[in-house]
């Protein structure tokens, strides 16, 4: 139930009957036949003096009137009378037409969330299409770093909110098992794993090596475990040997590290699986048969300037290896056309801009609407403390990683303050705020919040006094400004999900539940809520406050974040 979509639907129709009337008595004269309302918006005016609500529609239809658009706004509004919603109308400035309502509309919230419960905010704007967000696949070379950790919190989020949104969502990472990395990586275990067997100087470590002090520890662990058995081995089956206990090795860590950050994915799909497939070789094929693809330096091209870039791209080298540009190209197919997905959404780090026009035309080139791949581009995080930046882990001195992060502040706060700014916007995390236990904290501020409603409702409840059904209250009873202000932000929620689903930015709910609870805890410093001479305002304002209860706990729920009862 949106409370706003609806109370909107019903000003419209009431301007549209209006505008029809004043035709069919001759005060508006149509020039041209057609839908009169088309393109009208009710919105919203920045300033509140305006009204709750403004209707443009004078002056979308002056042109087929001939009139001046404030004639036709005072006609219209001349035909409106007050109702149950709306107290008053007036014309403003160049022709709009603003509407006061009553507090009625508001109120239906307390019933909408009693109804619907954890349900109450959901839209149905994806209408069940499928959806699969992508998010983090670090390379299961080393630790995940603060990109990961904003990435994490962003994509999964991202996720959440789209399934609030009415879409079927599947959470995706991608392990880069295959290609020059892990062929890097393989050198760089060999390197460490003979290093330690006999002394750094016996074998030259790699110039673009991985130089992490988890190669040495994986080397360590398999020579623990297996001994100097590979020594006697050709490099090819020594690193073949390596890579398949550290990359496993890793990619559990991966998942553990994943999984206390509360993320948990629907499907782990490995690089290495499109290539034993022959899904590159297909996506190729199809690239050549479509006609994209060249031939120039023994290597094979994709003609990326037939559909507009200004670079073409190598897909296969002069050696016959796929290049990752091939590999992650099939990828994408694998989504939207083998698996057929409505929708792709990537969370890439803001350096891989330039790949988001490559993969998208790559995808053209392959016959499929590149409109269906979307990408969010997510920019740095710089970790601050006490106004300082901070590059290096208390605990091991080196650079922090997802581990060092949930060393110094809870998971609560890390997938709060990641969602606290717009993912194309710089963030800067400040790890002394992330600790504080106060109203400056953000996510304690809401949690507060949250906490606050519960020792309200359990002290009433000892005193036997219970959470009214809203059909037992006199919601016309809460109509101080604080109460119909909180009344308002929690008929708002709909709009917001709909809003950040839109718009891929879960930014949007993180900034809404603490506007909320600031407007809970207006309403708890103006309005007693044990009201002990005036039952029926106590219980109108039980109600408001356990809405408003239900609604920040869903939101916490939903973005996986702790509502603790008591703080």
């Amino acid at each position: 139930m949106n409370i706003i979509e609806n109370i909107k639907e019903k000003i419209s129709a009431v301007v549209l009957s209006a505008l029809k009337s004043a035709v069919e008595a001759g005060e508006l004269i149509v020039k041209n036949e057609g839908d009169l309302g088309a393109g009208a918006r009710l919105e919203v005016p920045k300033d509140k003096q305006y009204g709750d609500f403004a209707s443009n529609i004078a002056l979308i239809t002056a042109k087929n009137f001939g009139m001046p658009p404030r004639k036709i706004a005072e006609t219209i509004a001349s035909r409106i009378a007050p109702d149950e919603n709306i107290k008053k109308v007036e014309v403003a400035g160049a022709g709009f037409i603003n509407f006061y309502l009553t507090p009625k509309y508001l109120y239906e919230v307390m019933d909408a969330i009693e109804k619907m419960g954890a349900d109450y905010g959901s839209v149905d704007l994806g209408k069940g299409q499928s959806v699969m967000v992508e998010f983090v696949s670090a390379n299961p070379t080393g630790p995940m770093h603060m990109g990961n950790a904003r990435g994490g919190a962003l994509g999964d989020c991202m996720a959440s909110v789209l399934q609030k949104a009415g879409y079927k969502v599947s959470r995706e990472f991608y392990i880069n098992d295959a290609g020059n990395q892990i062929e890097k990586f393989g050198a760089s275990l060999e390197a460490r794993y003979i290093q330690q067997l006999r002394g750094e100087d016996a074998f030259e470590f790699p110039e673009e090596g991985y130089k992490g002090g988890d190669i040495t520890e994986r080397a360590i662990e398999y020579i623990d475990l297996y001994g100097d058995g590979l020594l006697d081995e050709t490099p090819e089956k020594r690193r073949a040997a390596l890579i398949s206990y550290a990359l496993e090795k890793n990619i559990d860590k991966l998942k553990t590290d994943l999984k206390k950050y509360r993320i948990e994915y629907d499907v782990w799909f490995r690089e290495s699986e499109l290539h034993k497939s022959g899904a590159v070789e297909s996506a190729i094929a199809k690239l050549k048969e479509r006609g994209y693809t060249y031939e120039k330096e023994n290597a094979l091209w994709l003609s990326c300037t037939k559909l507009g870039l200004e670079k073409d791209e190598v897909l296969v080298r002069a050696n016959g290896i796929p290049t990752y540009f091939a590999a992650d190209i099939a990828y994408h197919i694998n989504k939207l056309e083998t698996r057929g997905f409505d929708r792709a959404i990537d969370v890439w780090g803001a350096d891989h801009h330039g790949h988001v026009a490559r993969m998208k035309t790559a995808l053209s080139a392959a016959g499929l609407d590149s409109d269906r791949f979307e990408v969010v581009l997510m920019q740095l995080v710089r970790l601050t403390r006490d106004g300082e930046v901070v590059r290096m882990s208390k605990r091991t001195g080196k650079a922090i990683t997802l581990t060092d992060l949930f060393d110094e502040i809870s998971v609560d706060a890390a997938r709060f303050f990641f969602n606290m700014r717009a993912a194309g916007s710089h963030l800067d995390f400040d790890l002394e705020l992330a600790k504080r236990q106060d109203s400056d904290n953000p996510v304690y501020y809401v949690q507060y919040a949250h906490a606050r409603i519960c020792s309200i409702v359990s002290r009433l409840a000892e005193e036997g006094i219970n959470v009214p059904k809203f059909a037992d209250i006199n919601p016309a009873r809460l109509n101080t400004e604080e109460e119909l202000a909180l009344l308002k932000k929690l008929c708002d929620y709909p709009e917001e999900i709909r809003a950040a689903a839109e718009s891929l930015e879960p930014s949007k709910i993180t900034r809404y539940v603490i506007d909320l609870s600031t407007a809970f805890h207006s309403f708890y410093n103006a309005c007693r809520v044990k009201v002990e001479d005036d039952r029926e305002l106590m219980d109108a304002r039980l109600k408001l406050a356990d809405s408003t209860r239900s609604v920040i706990r869903g939101i916490l729920e939903m973005l996986k974040i702790t509502a603790p009862e008591k703080m």
